[in-house]
């Protein structure tokens, strides 16, 4: 797709970062989920990897030996594939530093400056260049070199225990297999680089982003870590699935209005004068046993049925469903949720940022680059003619 419906209707083309350059040093997550939503805004981004790749080119879903995990994360990009730890390779780095807008990495901290692309080193070659570091302590501190995926940051966050607590009959973490603190970091530094690059219009000086994974994490614990400061004696309202005749279904009637509505849905008007459901905090006390009423009558329902009522009585509720039932939602399609793109395997949908805007093309591109496949172009662009190209892949310096 060449084009974008904006918020107002019209096809939009321009992106908002169209003209931004830059040089995306990340892999797995974290970063890569960041630097492809400059991507989907119109940013070239230039993935640097190491001769063996992104370690989630290997992942599956895997067709004919193309990764749509990795290509969900990574469209739109451009791959130039070398050795960070030749010398002259750094030096070529080097020279793209100095016409680029940003560079985003997530190795853990020392690690680019033993490559000699260190903050205070690229900075005297480009003084204007936004420097995002995301990792899973930050740079400084006493944790700040160990080691971290996200479900460490998970257990280390607090919000393992958090949500143990609030499983009744869990007696151990829930496993983990969605990476929030990967997803919450790379939003934040995109956040991040934004506010960076609106500042350098004012001050024509770029500067360093620290992103903690860890922070991100325990920022989003908003009413935990006040509880953790003022602890009470109620436990707070819980939002239980409730059973239906063919799965779940969650309800949360969480205003005084919900509360009336769901009591008329249900068809237990009485509920209103019921001195256990009578105010907020009566409900708030009584908040499991008003749940447990509303269950009796979604379990003489299909999901779907008490869904329609529920919703038609303006009662906040969605019935639970698969991922693979989404990707032909009719709500997600009028929005656009989706952009269909393209590997060396075939084509398939990934998710758009969550955002339209008016004057902006908000999308996945249709591009997923083989590792390395942009290399010598983009060495060509910095005056590399065929033969030194050549040279440093006989060396092993560029795939």
């Amino acid at each position: 797709m060449g084009e974008d419906m904006a918020e107002n209707g019209m096809a939009v083309s321009a992106g908002a970062l169209d003209g931004v350059r830059v040089l995306d040093f990340t892999s797995v997550m974290a970063g890569p989920f960041a630097t492809r939503m400059l991507a989907d805004l119109g940013a070239q981004v230039i993935k640097v990897e190491s001769l063996e790749g992104d370690q989630v080119r290997a992942r599956p879903p895997l067709r004919e030996g193309f990764s749509a995990y990795f290509g969900n994360l990574n469209a739109g990009k451009q791959s130039i594939a070398c050795n960070l730890k030749s010398p002259e390779m750094v030096a070529l780095i080097k020279q793209m530093v100095a016409n680029c807008d940003v560079l985003v990495e997530n190795f853990r901290p020392g690690v680019m400056q033993r490559f000699g692309l260190d903050y205070a080193t690229l900075q005297d070659i480009n003084p204007r260049l936004i420097y995002c570091s995301i990792s899973g302590y930050g740079q400084t501190g006493p944790k700040a070199l160990f080691p971290a995926y996200a479900p460490v940051i998970h257990a280390a966050s607090g919000f393992d225990m958090v949500n143990l607590r609030y499983q009744d009959g869990a007696e151990r973490p829930a496993t983990s297999g969605i990476f929030v603190a990967d997803v919450l970091g790379g939003t934040h530094a995109f956040g991040a680089i934004q506010a960076a690059l609106y500042q350098r219009e004012r001050t024509g000086e770029g500067q360093h982003i620290d992103v903690s994974m860890l922070e991100a994490m325990v920022g989003m614990l908003v009413f935990e870590t006040q509880e953790a400061q003022f602890p009470g004696d109620a436990r707070r309202p819980l939002y239980t699935p409730l059973k239906t005749r063919d799965g779940f279904i969650m309800v949360a009637p969480t205003s005084p209005r919900n509360f009336e509505q769901l009591a008329d849905a249900v068809g237990h008007p009485e509920w209103r004068d019921d001195p256990r459901f009578r105010t907020s905090a009566d409900r708030n006390a009584n908040w499991a046993t008003l749940l447990a009423l509303t269950e009796k009558w979604t379990e003489q329902h299909l999901a779907e049925e008490a869904e329609t009522i529920l919703s038609g009585y303006g009662v906040p509720c969605a019935r639970y469903r698969e991922i693979g039932e989404l990707l032909d939602d009719p709500q997600l399609a009028v929005r656009g949720a989706f952009a269909e793109i393209a590997d060396g395997a075939g084509r398939y949908k990934v998710s758009n940022p969550p955002f339209r805007m008016s004057g902006s093309r908000v999308e996945a591109r249709d591009h997923v680059s083989c590792l390395g496949q942009d290399g010598a172009a983009l060495l060509a662009g910095l005056g590399l003619d065929d033969d030194r190209i050549a040279t440093l892949r006989e060396k092993g310096d560029l795939l």
